[in-house]
């Protein structure tokens, strides 16, 4: 019996010396980033467990193994543990956010606002596109890009593939019914997706695509008001300089792009107007305006150097002539068109033309 006992213990002692060595040894299978805020690391993947320690977003783990739709890690701080898979980022779609972030870091910024409901951070625009976050209400983002899509239902199937991103086979969860896109049936055939360059607490500068009728453009006062008054539906501004005031210091001027009528419109905007400070009457007033063409972002500024200084503008169009690309020079309060094809003249567009590929 005494024999039976200590072969029995010898097996114990060599089978988990086996096991001890086949987990140093092993061979990370790749990394990973945390998902979520506020990312749960458990003791194991039992039912019945006990939270180890609570990962950051973007925290970088190595993944151990994987058991359905948990996964094995070891943090930067060496501690091993167990995420669900649904809430760690894969390392190549992490690379790919970072990559993004770093070109929408340099280019214009087109306008302003903040979003105004839960609202999905995709890679790419579409319900379908993959989620890299989701960004809280009041969350500050630059606009840079516009594309207008097919509508789609958030309860289709495309909307139901858009799962939050997962790695090692995991099982993702639909996280639609979590944001404003949920419940919210499309209301026209197509609609607008932005670009836009986030700045999200505690997680630094994301890009991504998002639904343009979750944010509200914060377009600087009084301009709201002169642009619902001409039917403007705003798409973006620039500030072309800045004008002395006896009264007021210095004032900014600007030029406002935008649409007419509802959202899904091939063009990015199809009229413009520049609003200059006037100290006489101590009122912002209309200096320049036109329409009747395709405009297609971004809408590139030259602002001026010094107070009243000269100012530029460039952006490419589409007009029933063809395609063309724009450019203005504003020199106090006039505005003129600057390029070789200024002369070509104004065809109302009886049809949107199909513009670029944006």
């Amino acid at each position: 019996m005494r024999r039976i006992l200590l072969g029995i213990v010898l097996l114990s002692i060599v089978g988990g010396l086996a096991y001890w060595r086949a987990r140093r040894n092993r061979a990370p299978l790749e990394s990973a980033y945390a998902g979520g805020r506020r990312v749960t690391v458990w003791s194991s993947n039992a039912p019945v467990r006990s939270a180890l320690d609570v990962m950051g977003f973007g925290e970088k783990v190595t993944i151990l193994g994987r058991s359905g739709e948990n996964i094995e890690v070891k943090t930067k701080g060496g501690l091993d543990g167990w995420v669900a898979a649904r809430d760690l980022i894969p390392e190549d779609l992490w690379q790919g956010e970072l990559n993004l972030t770093k070109q929408a870091e340099s280019m214009p910024v087109q306008a302003q606002g903040h979003t105004k409901v839960l609202t999905n951070l995709r890679i790419d625009p579409g319900r379908d596109g993959v989620r890299i976050f989701q960004l809280n209400r009041d969350v500050p983002v630059a606009v840079l890009r516009r594309r207008v899509l097919d509508a789609q239902s958030p309860a289709s199937p495309g909307a139901a593939a858009a799962a939050k991103p997962n790695v090692a086979g995991g099982a993702a969860s639909n996280v639609e019914d979590d944001e404003g896109e949920a419940g919210e049936p499309a209301t026209t055939k197509k609609e607008d997706w932005l670009f836009v360059l986030a700045q999200v607490k505690d997680a630094g500068p994301m890009a991504g695509w998002v639904v343009a009728r979750f944010l509200d453009l914060d377009l600087p006062q009084p301009i709201p008001d002169y642009a619902s008054s001409a039917g403007m539906r705003v798409v973006g501004w620039v500030e072309l300089n800045k004008v002395r005031d006896p009264a007021n210091g210095l004032k900014p001027q600007y030029l406002v792009f935008g649409a007419r009528g509802a959202e899904g419109d091939v063009c990015d905007f199809t009229t413009m107007r520049a609003y200059t400070w006037g100290a006489k009457r101590q009122r912002y007033e209309t200096a320049f305006v036109e329409s009747e063409f395709c405009g297609h972002l971004p809408v590139e500024a030259t602002p001026a150097t010094q107070p009243g200084g000269d100012a530029a503008f460039r952006f490419d169009a589409v007009t029933e002539s063809g395609e063309q690309h724009r450019e203005y020079r504003m020199h106090q309060t006039i505005i003129r068109r600057v390029d070789a094809d200024r002369a070509r003249p104004h065809a109302k567009l009886s049809a949107r033309p199909s513009g670029k590929k944006h």
